[in-house]
């Protein structure tokens, strides 16, 4: 922890990870707030269901896109511009009545003008600490990122319920302006440009390390989507067969609890080859160890499931760590929004796909059918991370600072 301590100390790096957890905070409530205002306005789950899923093309189709423009426009153009719109469509999703066709045009616009925080601010970090000090930072971020996953779907769901859908929404824009301008107006933003790149539009892609981390980042976040659907659907009914949710959320909770202390505690180690499968194999362990304590739901069914996601959990933040480092190291200094734009796209599509088959499964066979696509996600993402273990650099002794960028230089002979 001392490390750690050490790096917030840094000019500039507690400024600008709190200004980006709160940018991308909105992250974390969007999606709830989108489902439980348009199902109350148009009193159709499936409706609601549509508009998320338009949101969430919207999303994985714009994230490398928006994510390229910064070392075209500059990142504090492209992040008020996308912040605008997508605020923009937010406040009418809110305020103006719709038919399903409208609520899907404006949720497909919200999710492409979702600002490319997370590419950006990964982007800037090596430019911000020294090289011994760039994989500490990845690792601490992606511990706290989990902050956002405890506490949002919390809040929103208190305002939603207990105020109403639309002032939800319109606090979720509230937040993702004030926190976007608080990102844009950080001097550590100013302070980088980011080179344009030379190369074509998704050649990135042909870097081994990020084909790697966009499949494997598709895997586990599928995963984690799955045990949502999974917990929610064993423990988000109360007897009378009402919505009780408090049981989930805090199971929820110590699955995100778990990825928190895992990356504030392992996520600094060195990072060999091996690394990503020993980490992604503690996920997987977990899963399924959950698969074996899910039958009828009793008393202590919560504490079983919830100890299981703690062991599942130490393995997330860990694992995204890896993921951002080694990509870092591995393309130039040019590339890397773009590629940590083609890794969150594999975790959106991961996200979706992940909680399509975990909710066929929950009506097929019930929650446990569930659980058991998680852990096929973990296990599959643990075993590409071992079939592949030479694709991942070696960074032990290493620094994850991204390949500088050259030009060819004219000399006079």
């Amino acid at each position: 922890m001392a490390g750690y301590r050490d790096l917030l100390r840094t000019p500039g790096v507690a400024r600008i990870i709190a200004a980006q957890l709160t940018a991308r905070f909105p992250n974390g409530m969007t999606s709830l707030a989108i489902l439980l205002h348009v199902e109350q306005q148009t009193g159709s789950y499936g409706a609601a269901g549509l508009v998320l899923a338009a949101a969430s093309i919207g999303q994985a189709t714009s994230g490398p896109v928006t994510s390229r423009w910064m070392g075209i426009w500059g990142i504090r153009r492209v992040i008020t511009l996308t912040t605008a719109v997508c605020a923009a469509a937010l406040v009418v999703i809110a305020l103006v009545p719709m038919n399903v066709v409208g609520y899907m045009v404006f949720g497909l616009l919200a999710g492409l003008s979702t600002p490319p925080v997370q590419s950006a601010v990964r982007t800037i970090y090596p430019k911000l600490v020294n090289a011994r000090q760039l994989t500490p930072l990845f690792s601490l971020d992606a511990s706290l990122q989990e902050i956002i996953w405890i506490l949002a779907p919390v809040v929103i769901t208190l305002v939603a319920t207990q105020i109403g859908t639309t002032v939800a929404l319109i606090l979720i824009v509230a937040i993702l302006v004030l926190g976007g301008a608080w990102f844009v107006l950080s001097p550590e933003v100013g302070r980088v440009r980011i080179p344009r790149s030379r190369r074509g539009f998704g050649r990135v892609l042909g870097k081994p390390v990020v084909l790697l981390a966009t499949v494997i980042g598709f895997l586990l976040i599928g995963a984690c989507a799955a045990v949502e659907a999974a917990v929610v659907a064993t423990f988000g009914h109360g007897a009378d067969g009402g919505h009780g949710g408090l049981e989930a959320g805090l199971v929820l909770a110590v699955f995100s609890v778990g990825s928190l202390a895992g990356g504030l505690a392992f996520g600094h180690l060195p990072m060999g080859p091996w690394a990503m499968a020993r980490r992604l194999t503690v996920v997987a362990v977990g899963l399924t160890a959950a698969v074996f304590f899910v039958g009828e739901v009793g008393p202590a069914t919560p504490w079983w499931v919830g100890a299981c996601l703690i062991v599942a959990g130490i393995g997330v933040a860990p694992a995204l760590a890896v993921m951002f480092a080694t990509t870092s190291a591995s393309v130039k200094f040019s590339e890397t929004a773009e590629a940590y734009g083609w890794i969150g796209t594999g975790q959106l599509i991961g996200a979706a796909l992940g909680s399509a088959i975990a909710g066929f499964m929950i009506d097929g066979v019930g929650p446990v059918g569930a659980y058991a696509v998680a852990a096929g996600f973990a296990i599959v993402g643990a075993l590409v991370a071992t079939v592949f273990a030479s694709g991942f650099p070696d960074l032990r002794g290493r620094d994850a600072a991204p390949i500088p960028d050259t030009v060819p230089v004219d000399v006079i002979t």
